[in-house]
């Protein structure tokens, strides 16, 4: 992607300073939740299984707090959804899960390593997070787990690149994930919704401040976002949910959730028409 990752950042006084005030009332948000998130669990689980109708409220409220703690703005352009079916957008960074969280209840879809995460499997696991493995062999299982969180009228979402990105564009889409919407009795009822996730780095920043890509490490990029003197904004663009009964096959649905993703930053797939 160009030049490589930033180094990890030097922090001053001042820069220590925020990362104190951001970090610790952070930290005590997102754990809070986190523990107020598992109580709730030991009464939704005996009562309510798979489906979880009070737990979604918690990491909604915790997300928009975060955000409000970071000091990143964030603009909505478009709708959620409100039908059943899934969200993917493209990832540039971990703030994608506070910025994507906020305006709805969705659950994650996420490579299985990160379960192993401390801190973020943590929270992963306790939210609902789907983890996909990436063995072959593991395959038509994971295709079941997916559709079985589907038909219970979980709105999943993922991200088709399969990676992030350093922000400034959107990397091609994976279609192997989109294959379980047309399972018998999903694809006439599911809609796929895309969204495009634009950053805007605050002023006298590179316009990559926000990326979080190839081997870059959690830490330092937190502690990069958090000392700031002043943070940029963000873009969620919802465009219109797609039909999955009206798509050919997988590929086609991937592609024409792609093509409406660039869209959202300025740049259609070649080939395709901006939308309107």
């Amino acid at each position: 992607m160009g030049d490589p990752p930033p180094r990890a950042p030097r922090l001053g006084a001042g820069g220590v300073l925020r990362v104190l005030m951001r970090g610790l009332p952070l930290a005590l948000l997102v754990f809070g939740g986190l523990a107020l998130t598992l109580l709730v669990r030991l009464i939704e689980r005996p009562v309510w299984g798979v489906n979880r109708p009070l737990t979604p409220a918690i990491t909604v409220a915790v997300c928009r707090g975060a955000l409000r703690i970071i000091g990143l703005s964030v603009e909505t352009q478009g709708t959620p959804m409100a039908t059943p079916g899934a969200v993917v957008a493209n990832h540039a960074s971990w703030l994608d899960i506070f910025v994507l969280n906020a305006p709805q209840r969705v659950y994650f879809v996420s490579k299985a390593e990160v379960a192993g995460w401390p801190g973020i499997g943590w929270l992963a696991r306790a939210t609902g997070t789907v983890f996909i493995a990436r063995d072959r062999a593991q395959a038509a299982a994971q295709a079941a787990l997916f559709q079985s969180r589907l038909r219970a009228g979980h709105r999943l979402l993922f991200f088709p690149e399969g990676t992030s990105s350093d922000g400034q564009r959107v990397l091609p889409f994976k279609s192997t994930l989109f294959a379980a919407f047309f399972a018998p009795g999903l694809r006439e009822r599911l809609a796929v919704q895309p969204v495009s996730v634009r950053y805007r780095a605050p002023e006298g920043c590179g316009a990559r401040f926000y990326g979080w890509w190839g081997d870059m490490e959690f830490g330092p990029h937190l502690l990069r976002v958090l000392a700031a003197p002043r943070q940029g904004r963000v873009t969620v663009v919802y465009h219109a949910p797609l039909a999955v009964a009206a798509a050919g096959d997988r590929k086609t649905l991937a592609a024409a959730c792609e093509t409406r993703v660039r869209t959202g930053f300025g740049a259609p797939r070649p080939g395709s028409v901006k939308e309107g």
